[in-house]
């Protein structure tokens, strides 16, 4: 999370107090940074910026809190019909994210139009927090859909918002996002460039229901989740890439069961190792989310069974290709590797989700990804 960095000098308030290290404008009062005599502040390049909120003197008398659960009813609506309460923002409303900058009210509300035209976001708000005297951080996950692509491929990115509040009339007077998958955050980051790139490759995932999600953080290793309960039909496989005993977990939803009921196929197929060695599979279809376990027909085989998966959060690495033993057992460890530098804690085994037919899907736009629940993850 962006955190407030402090600076040991005073000077008199003025109209706007939210500043960077690439500008300075006299005809809003805007300081210019290399008048100032900072403890904390690390200048290593002119790119870098922040707010500087806890400079004025004498202190604000800006309710935050208050702000806060603004934050908290107001954000929500940041791309529907409704949108954000303008009032709430300074007419010279700084926003800044990794590749996009304005520095005017009119521009800031220009940037979510065109989003939502072109990427049709979908927005989740995180957690709201008071992280300075004039300075409110927000945590936010954002999906998108590259319209313009015949593919309509999803983007995902998760971060920050720092925003600063002017304490002469408590609007919010800059907007400076933070990107978890990128190290340069700074406009204008090329790095932040190359990670909306990456995103616009080919996944092909079948019109058929998933289990339900929650991206809660996207590295720029892999994803973490928060997945719903859900149940699956099971027997055992043979290896992570095989497909030992699909027929028979396939048999049951086609109808092979107590009722003969045919049940909606699902996506991904889901084979799980259970063990450090990767060598104890079970290969599993996942039932429709309206299904309960008591009101679902039993399995006619003695080797089949049903269980509901509590759900959970996981670390999620997506690939494409043939997932290959080899190849599944290499994303595994990475993803293993990555999960534990980062400070989180892996369970044993894996999953490896196939979402699609491999008999008829090109093998360069299959959808396959490598599961490892989590011990424990907060976004805090």
């Amino acid at each position: 999370m962006a955190s407030s960095q402090f600076c040991n000098q005073n000077f008199r308030p003025v109209s706007v107090v939210c500043v960077g290290s690439r500008f300075s404008n006299p005809a809003v009062g805007f300081p210019s940074l290399k008048t100032w005599n900072c403890r904390d502040l690390n200048l290593k390049t002119d790119y870098l910026w922040a707010i500087r909120l806890s400079l004025v003197e004498p202190k604000s008398a800006v309710d935050v809190q208050r702000l806060v659960g603004f934050l908290y009813d107001d954000l929500p609506h940041l791309f529907d019909d409704q949108g954000i309460d303008q009032t709430a923002y300074d007419e010279a409303v700084i926003f800044r994210d990794p590749i996009t900058k304005h520095d005017s009210l009119s521009g800031y509300l220009f940037n979510i139009a065109l989003l939502k035209i072109v990427f049709r976001p979908q927005f989740q708000l995180h957690w709201v927090k008071q992280t300075g005297p004039n300075e409110i951080t927000t945590r936010w996950t954002m999906i998108m859909k590259f319209m313009p692509l015949p593919w309509k491929p999803e983007l995902v990115f998760t971060g920050t918002s720092v925003m600063g509040i002017n304490p002469v009339n408590g609007k919010f007077c800059s907007h400076v996002d933070f990107w978890d998958s990128i190290k340069k955050s700074d406009y204008f980051s090329f790095e932040g460039l190359w990670d909306v790139f990456k995103q616009l490759r080919i996944y092909k995932t079948p019109d058929l229901e998933t289990p339900k999600y929650q991206i809660l953080k996207r590295t720029a290793n892999y994803e973490v989740r928060q997945y719903s309960p859900f149940i699956v039909v099971e027997t055992n496989g043979n290896k992570l890439s095989g497909s030992t005993g699909f027929n028979d977990v396939a048999g049951y939803i086609f109808g092979k069961n107590s009722t003969v009921e045919k049940i909606p196929m699902t996506t991904p197929v889901f084979t799980q190792a259970l063990d450090a060695e990767l060598s104890k599979v079970s290969i599993q279809i996942v039932l429709p989310f309206d299904k309960e376990m008591d009101s679902l027909p039993n399995p006619n085989q003695e080797a089949i069974s049903l269980r509901k998966v509590e759900g959970g959060i996981a670390a999620v690495v997506k690939f494409s290709g043939k997932p290959t033993e080899e190849i599944v057992r290499e994303k595994e460890k990475a993803l293993r590797s990555n999960i534990i530098k980062d400070g989180l804690k892996p369970k044993m085994g894996c999953l490896l989700a196939r979402y699609n037919d491999p008999g008829r899907t090109w093998s360069f736009i299959m959808r396959n990804e490598v599961l490892i629940w989590l011990e424990e993850f907060s976004l805090d």
